[in-house]
């Protein structure tokens, strides 16, 4: 009696847990995660901020223009350009440049960033060419205001404020939005990790993407891609068999253990992948990385325990199964509430929700369809 009822209550805990995932894919596009509490957006006024030094009694319109980057910005009479450019930030620096021709070389930028001292600074560089050398600070095409440009970090978001006086208002222009992860020394701006070039309308707000960083870009689809598939198909494949094909003896296993090692070799590139990516970008995607790498941690605790697997017949095998299964529902789990996160975090399309929550949908269709047949022959 309580064997049956510890096997259905897992059974029920079991199926609770890949309910709760598909869910996650169609609440958390309604939902304020704790996430983005940090982050800017549109719906927030950083003039509170800014007013101190930066007081510009135009309204700024406000245009999400790539990944984190927020723009913000005014045209007033004078042919005076306000700007207030915002970005995710922890460490490095951030620009934002002006090009004729959508090219880095020739442009001329404003960078902003705290050095390690908490000091926060903002200069102009002018892009002579690709070299650290040809890169010239107090140097470019762009005229500054009066008004002292200045750079404000408010949480995990860094602010860049500063008005520039143009010849005539500025309609279609080409602007280069980029970021390095290391602070200048001595001014001396070190090579961005990743960037877009954006054409920016600022009589109408439209804009639209001309190119952007394939590193950058190749690593997310990269680090997403190969969390799917490995933690979100392949693994949970490997489960099932374990669960529903023991009569196939000794294929089950073999299928098992075959699926279980591919699964979490390419786990362990996604981590990989994904700590490269954060070294990059140093976004602010702590509760991801820290779950990722927790998860990494359970994976390996489930590889050696199969090292460490006692025989059929000793004492302690029970306690083993036990260990291995929950730790492996747990992981499974996990994957899952790690993978809507990281989609999430990415700002993946639809595309990519609808794609993994087919794929929890058809695990759970699967799993309850298997689950039947098996209280049925019993």
């Amino acid at each position: 009696m309580r064997k049956e009822y510890g096997k259905d209550f897992f059974e029920r805990f079991h199926f609770l847990l890949l309910f709760t995932a598909v869910l996650l894919i169609f609440l958390w596009p309604n939902s304020n995660t704790a996430v983005h509490a940090q982050m800017d957006s549109c719906n927030l006024d950083p003039s509170r901020l800014l007013s101190a030094v930066f007081n510009d009694s135009s309204p700024l319109f406000c245009k999400s223009v790539w990944n984190s980057f927020i723009l913000r910005y005014s045209q007033r009479q004078g042919n005076t350009l306000s700007i207030v450019l915002s970005a995710t930030y922890t460490s490095g620096w951030v620009g934002m440049g002006f090009s004729k021709d959508g090219m880095m070389v020739g442009s001329s930028a404003m960078v902003g960033w705290i050095s390690k001292d908490g000091k926060a600074d903002i200069k102009q560089y002018f892009l002579r060419g690709k070299s650290a050398s040809n890169v010239i600070v107090n140097q470019g095409q762009l005229q500054p205001t009066d008004v002292t440009p200045v750079v404000v970090l408010n949480g995990a978001t860094i602010y860049l404020a500063f008005q520039l006086k143009t010849a005539s208002p500025l309609t279609q222009q080409q602007l280069i939005f980029a970021s390095g992860s290391s602070t200048p020394n001595q001014y001396v701006l070190t090579m961005h990790e990743y960037r877009t070039t954006v054409l920016f309308d600022f009589s109408t707000g439209s804009s639209s993407s001309s190119s952007s960083s394939s590193k950058f870009d190749q690593l997310k689809v990269t680090h997403g891609a190969l969390a799917i598939i490995g933690w979100g198909v392949l693994l949970p494949i490997g489960a099932v068999i374990a669960r529903y094909c023991r009569q196939w003896e000794p294929q089950w296993f073999h299928l098992h253990l075959f699926f279980q090692l591919t699964g979490y070799t390419i786990g362990v590139f996604t981590v990989v992948v994904g700590m490269s990516l954060y070294y990059q970008t140093h976004s602010n995607v702590t509760a991801h990385r820290d779950l990722g790498i927790f998860l990494l941690v359970l994976g390996t605790l489930q590889v050696s325990a199969f090292c460490l697997r006692p025989n059929k017949d000793a004492k302690i095998r029970k306690y083993w199964n036990w260990y291995h299964h929950w730790v492996g529902r747990l992981t499974l789990f996990l994957a899952a509430v790690n993978i809507v996160l990281g989609i999430e975090l990415g700002g993946a399309g639809i595309v990519w929700k609808v794609g993994y929550g087919v794929i929890l949908s058809v695990t759970l269709v699967t799993v309850t369809a298997l689950e039947s047949r098996v209280r049925i022959k019993e």
